[in-house]
């Protein structure tokens, strides 16, 4: 089930919403349970199971570690949960990789088991395995294991994150507030995600797909689908971010931040501040920092980083092109760290034009089916292979885009809301600003509404991974 589509938005949401709000206190988390296990369901009732499985393992065995805290047998249940965690994620979305992999240096012909992905699973084994190493760490293990669920599978965040902390919402699962303007704040929170996902990812991946449908590629054409391609990632998975982060707050929950405008940033080191801050996060304390982090010679941190960029980039998916997505950055950080950062701070401006270039060149990398296609677009947005400069289609894409590229580029600024909270702190504007919010909610509402109903199927790039 997907947040952008006419099922959830006006037969899950809002029955969903009754019911919890009805509930009792004390069972309001078991109904945030079952609906997360329907919404899981609809779409992949066979891997329920698998996400059971998982909770039951990791509520057991984090029990198991903090009652033998201080003895050798904590770290080994702490281990043994890790280990069973990445089982899963290693069988379902690793195998068939391996497998290729062991049979492309071989030459054997091992047949692939061609597993379907269980939607989310990247995302809530990263929530288990930080809760268990949290445990044994010294934060105290949840006795209920309807809690613990709850914070597993909560729908909001169950499949494309952001990847919650268990200290982070550990008391809200026990007590939380509502308010009218929480719940206000969620619904403008979540309406604004949506109309990134439908009005600007969605706009723009139809966009991508036909410049991958077009036999008249240019360099132009080229560099619109690069760009294109930047944008629309970007409002897919920062607008998922804002919809869970609503519906968070919808339900009494505060969740973490996953985007703070990362386009503006003014080097690497910044952007990965920025894009995705909780895989970020989770990779930093729970890989780079038990590796030794900055406490090393710069050798072991230089192999630091590339190990866990390495990790970062497999963990978007199971192919080589994610893995050089990754080492590139790693590269980058490195450069920043060693040398670069001190010429980048003597020009903004080339330090946004840096960061900007090798962000798009990225996410070609990051978008394209294989290394070989990845060569491809790259190197014909360099006129490889006497790409022409221009075409007539081309120019027409641009033309036809320019608009929604215009206001896509706008739109991954802070420039709307700077404006906003300046308008907000003038008493007349802000008044006005307050009354203008519903009407703004439900304009938005009819204007996705009409697109839904009338657009094609259109999932969220990041649940693949």
């Amino acid at each position: 089930m997907l947040f952008s589509s006419i099922l959830f938005l006006y037969y899950f949401l809002p029955v969903m919403v009754a019911l919890y709000y009805i509930a009792p206190g004390r069972v309001k988390n078991a109904a945030l349970i079952l609906g997360s296990i329907i919404f899981y369901a609809w779409g992949e009732p066979r891997y329920v199971l698998v996400m059971a499985v998982s909770i039951v393992q990791g509520y057991v065995l984090g029990l198991l570690t903090e009652r033998c805290r201080g003895k050798g047998s904590s770290r080994a249940f702490c281990t043994l949960s890790v280990c069973i965690s990445l089982s899963f994620l290693l069988y379902f979305k690793y195998a068939d990789f391996f497998i290729e992999n062991i049979n492309g240096v071989t030459g054997l012909s091992i047949p692939l088991l061609r597993i379907s992905l269980p939607v989310g699973i990247s995302f809530y084994t990263f929530q288990i395995i930080s809760y268990n190493i949290d445990v044994f760490r010294g934060e105290t293990a949840q006795r209920n294991i309807i809690n613990l669920a709850a914070y597993i599978a909560m729908f909001p965040q169950l499949v494309a994150g952001p990847i919650v902390r268990y200290a982070d919402i550990s008391a809200q699962l026990e007590k939380r507030r509502y308010s009218f303007d929480l719940a206000a704040d969620g619904i403008c929170r979540f309406v604004v995600g949506l109309a990134k996902k439908v009005l600007f990812a969605n706009q723009l991946g139809e966009l991508c797909s036909v410049f991958a449908a077009s036999e008249e590629k240019s360099v132009l054409f080229y560099w619109l689908y690069a760009v294109g391609f930047t944008l629309q990632i970007y409002f897919d998975f920062s607008g998922y971010s804002d919809m869970a982060i609503g519906l968070g707050k919808l339900f009494g929950f505060q969740f973490p931040e996953n985007f703070r405008y990362p386009y503006c940033s003014a080097s690497m080191t910044e952007f990965w501040r920025r894009w995705h801050i909780s895989l970020g996060s989770w990779f930093r304390d729970y890989v780079y920092i038990p590796l030794g982090g900055n406490r090393v010679g710069r050798v072991r941190q230089i192999f630091n980083i590339l190990i866990v960029w390495a990790l970062t980039g497999l963990w978007h998916g199971a192919a080589w092109n994610f893995v050089l997505w990754g080492l590139l950055f790693a590269v980058l950080l490195v450069a920043e760290k060693t040398w670069l950062l001190g010429m980048l701070e003597k020009s903004r401006a080339l330090s946004h034009i840096y960061v900007l270039f090798f962000v798009i060149i990225s996410f070609v990398l990051f978008g394209a089916s294989g290394l070989g296609e990845a060569v491809r677009i790259i190197g014909g947005m360099f006129g490889a292979g006497g790409v022409p400069v221009a075409s007539a289609e081309a120019v027409y894409y641009v033309r036809s885009y320019a608009v929604i590229l215009g206001m896509g580029i706008v739109g991954a600024t802070p420039f709307v809301s700077v404006a906003l909270e300046k308008w907000m702190e003038k008493k007349v504007w802000g008044r006005m600003l307050g009354l203008a919010q519903p009407v703004f909610i439900v304009v938005v509402m009819m204007v996705v509404t009409g697109y839904l109903v009338d657009g094609s199927f259109q999932p969220f790039l990041y649940f693949r991974f």
